[in-house]
């Protein structure tokens, strides 16, 4: 398996070299072959190359098998014309990654504010609110006056049924729980468009347990009862928000795999940013990335059929548990380790599966 491998910006390098690290020695122990290629974007690509990321990486990428992007600092990329692109957004787009799989779920050791759970929140991926990946050419934000400004929310019946189609096959693997959440009695156009598709692949799943919630309604729910769901999806920002939030109520931000998905390509990506402040002092939380890696691996698997990737995956989810569960980790989750400490104990207990 040929991974491209993009450390990022900020604390970007630190956890990228403690995910390498752990890739690299499951690869070991399962003989996966991974090859792990290093290339730059951010803010090392903009001082080499003259972009964020350039289309010499993005074929790269598309050949490869996987993709790994640290966190960037998406922020201090403000104008595409002096190359300063968005990477996230920008492979999102290019590789139609149209699913971004969030789970979340508590952590024997960790403490948190509600009662255990274990859930995945499906974010379509590639328009809704999105305004810099959402129209062809151009961008979906309009600045009509310097006091008004318009931005348009892209729903596409399309896009609708393959994230509901994801969602679905994925409560299959699980539960068989599907929550579609929507703001359908403001947004009665787009969102009766999403919920509409939804119903319709539902059809092809009959043992799937179907309900829907109000986005507003299903924050407080998610709070109050989050045990009560199993599988969510929703359209983009909705997405966007909510996985966040259910990232933190398992205990930190730091603990949110994530894995951008489309039919021929996916990229593991941390659920936070590049947090420059704590930059280069060894004690950013790499769980995320290392999570996010794992879940790159199970994609991986689905598509090849070998079952080798995925068993790999759920020893490396299986050591994080451990760690946390024993304070082998960094402080936001409750230990006392570094970034790079926190990487060789899930490396030791990988060693033990």
């Amino acid at each position: 398996m040929k991974i491209v491998v993009l450390p990022g910006d900020g604390i970007g390098p630190e956890t990228m070299a403690a995910t390498v690290a752990v890739l690299q020695a499951v690869s070991k122990k399962f003989d996966l072959q991974l090859d792990l290629q290093h290339e730059l974007a951010g803010h090392d690509s903009l001082k080499k190359h003259g972009a964020t990321v350039t289309q010499a990486l993005l074929d790269k990428v598309k050949q490869a098998d996987g993709l790994m992007l640290g966190p960037m600092a998406t922020y201090d990329f403000k104008d595409e014309a002096k190359g300063e692109i968005n990477p996230s957004m920008f492979f999102r787009k290019q590789l139609d990654l149209f699913a971004n799989i969030r789970p979340a779920r508590t952590y024997a050791g960790m403490k948190t504010i509600t009662s255990d759970f274990d859930l995945i929140v499906v974010r379509e991926n590639t328009e809704g609110f999105y305004t810099d990946r959402n129209m062809a050419a151009g961008n979906g934000e309009i600045l009509v006056t310097p006091d008004v400004g318009i931005a348009m929310r892209r729903i596409t019946r399309d896009c609708c049924e393959r994230i509901a189609r994801s969602a679905f096959e994925l409560a299959m693997q699980r539960k068989q729980h599907l929550t579609l959440v929507h703001k359908h009695n403001v947004l009665k156009i787009t969102d009766g468009i999403f919920l509409e598709a939804c119903h319709q692949v539902a059809k092809d799943f009959p043992n799937v347990k179907v309900d829907d919630f109000i986005v507003d309604a299903m924050m407080a729910h998610v709070v109050r009862a989050p045990a009560r769901f199993d599988v969510i999806v929703t359209t983009n920002m909705f997405g966007d928000i909510l996985s966040d939030l259910t990232a933190e109520l398992s205990g930190s931000l730091g603990m949110g795999g994530s894995l951008n998905a489309g039919t021929h390509h996916a990229m593991g990506q941390a659920a936070h940013g590049c947090a420059p402040d704590i930059a280069g002092q060894d004690i950013a939380n790499p769980f995320s990335l290392v999570l996010s890696a794992a879940m790159l691996l199970r994609w991986h698997s689905q598509r090849s059929k070998r079952d080798v990737f995925a068993h790999a995956a759920t020893c490396i989810e299986n050591a994080v548990a451990h760690c946390v569960a024993h304070g082998q980790s960094t402080r936001d989750v409750g230990g006392k380790l570094g970034t790079r400490a926190t990487g060789d104990a899930v490396i030791a207990q990988l060693m033990k599966a």
